[in-house]
């Protein structure tokens, strides 16, 4: 009885956090607020986090996997753009390399924090994680293509000076993003749906992964839904009203710009991170996959194309190509990724390998 009390409260709070947070993101919306403000405004940010990612579960195991991540995935990464679209509407010189900045955060983020904790959580727990290997490569295979295109690709180009594309070259890259997570969603989600699914552990004690948990119904999966949208927003929303604060202490602590996407992309990446790392520690490492690789994905196949379009219609500039050190980086990244994924299984070392390339990424955000 007192553990379904219990139960019932923490429902009953789940479902007032999206209400509170909302309530409070409508009146600071846009308005000088003092230090305290916004201290309080970022734990309610941290409770809108904690609650998006209870709503994530509930639908997830309404609709089960890839479907359960690729929800969350999706809606984080579509209100992720109107961020950034709303950053750059407010200040369109200050912010022309915000969106590439976003981006290559939240790829350093998810391939590499993401995947890391999940990995060096299970493998801490069970030795070695074991997951589907098709799923994963062909997410990294498209995540590479992606980032050339749309982060590397640019900074070689030599129609336009600085790391920047032609009208014809954003084009094509626009639609190149859009055209391959597409045909990504196609196969994670109808034609190859096993490729996302796990596979047994051979020689290895059985996990969770794949046990039976009760679906709740599809009343409370679609209450679910409609708070874990509204507790996206508010996160998102949040971000952006306590990015003051996060702004100052960036300059006072004399980091440069680029820690402020870094900073903004770890806040709206909350979410699937915490959901990422529970999954894994239920012995779900497939589902923490699909969060991050998925994320990456959605990151890239919707933010460029757009930004490409609202570069069109409001003629904002726009910088997309990464310096040298990130593409070094990056390069590292896709190819220990690769070397993580294809046998089907990994052990602590990659989690440490992983780790180590996102501490690599903060330590030249703030000593390039």
């Amino acid at each position: 009885m007192a553990g379904e009390a219990g139960s019932g409260r923490r429902e009953r709070w789940h479902v007032a956090v999206p209400l509170i947070a909302i309530a409070a993101l409508i009146p600071a919306w846009n308005r000088d607020l003092s230090n305290p403000t916004l201290l309080a405004l970022g734990a309610v940010l941290a409770a809108a986090v904690l609650s998006a990612v209870h709503h994530a579960e509930v639908v997830a195991a309404r609709v089960g996997e890839p479907y359960g991540s690729l929800v969350l995935a999706v809606a984080v990464t579509v209100i992720e753009v109107a961020l950034i679209v709303t950053l750059m509407a407010s200040d369109p010189q200050g912010s022309q390399a915000l969106a590439r900045d976003t981006v290559l955060a939240a790829l350093m983020i998810t391939c590499n924090g993401i995947v890391g904790i999940s990995l060096l959580v299970r493998t801490l727990r069970g030795g070695q994680a074991y997951f589907n290997a098709a799923g994963a490569v062909s997410g990294l295979s498209a995540i590479a293509a992606l980032a050339t295109f749309s982060l590397i690709l640019p900074t070689f180009t030599t129609s336009t000076r600085g790391p920047t594309l032609t009208v014809t070259q954003l084009a094509f890259t626009a639609a190149a993003a859009l055209l391959i997570y597409i045909l990504f969603l196609l196969v994670q989600a109808v034609r190859h749906r096993d490729y996302f699914l796990p596979e047994p552990s051979p020689g290895s004690p059985p996990s969770d992964e794949g046990a039976h948990v009760a679906a709740p119904s599809k009343r409370a999966a679609g209450i679910s839904l409609l708070l874990l949208v509204t507790c996206l927003v508010a996160v998102v929303g949040l971000a952006k009203v306590t990015s003051p604060l996060i702004e100052f202490a960036v300059s006072a602590a004399g980091l440069p710009s680029a820690a402020v996407a870094v900073s903004i992309a770890v806040l709206v990446l909350l979410p699937e991170s915490l959901a990422a790392v529970r999954a894994a520690r239920r012995g779900r490492i497939q589902t923490s996959l699909n969060l991050a690789y998925g994320s990456a994905m959605a990151s890239i196949g919707l933010t460029i194309p757009t930004i490409a379009v609202v570069t069109w219609v409001f003629g904002y500039p726009i910088v997309l190509g990464i310096d040298a050190t990130s593409i070094v980086l990056l390069a590292a990244t896709l190819f220990t990724a690769l070397g993580t994924v294809l046998s089907g299984r990994a052990t602590v070392l990659q989690a440490g390998i992983h780790l180590s390339l996102i501490g690599a990424f903060l330590v030249l955000i703030v000593s390039p």
